[in-house]
């Protein structure tokens, strides 16, 4: 299975990502299962958040990381910290 990928992008990789442009999603502290019908990456502005994939290890991330999601994965978010964020399904 694909795992989650975590970077700590610099100004120049955001900007080649064209990440500012990008939709922003927010939620509040909250606990959810979840479903990626598409390969997701999104760049944390606010918050503090731990993903569990089904059958693996959890994950957490926050301010200033680069996330990307495979298609495929099911697993379940648990936000200590409201998000917010820019994504893009590829």
């Amino acid at each position: 299975m694909e795992q989650i990928i975590i970077e700590k992008p610099d100004e120049k990789r955001l900007n080649e990502l064209g990440v500012k442009s990008w939709p922003i999603w927010e939620k509040e502290v909250s606990e959810f299962d979840w479903y990626y019908d598409s390969k997701e990456i999104c760049y944390l502005l606010e918050g503090k958040v731990t993903v569990t994939p089904q059958g693996g290890e959890s994950v957490q991330f926050g301010i200033g990381d680069l996330v990307t999601f495979p298609k495929g994965m099911k697993c379940v978010w648990s936000i200590s910290e409201n998000v917010r964020k820019h994504y893009k399904f590829v």
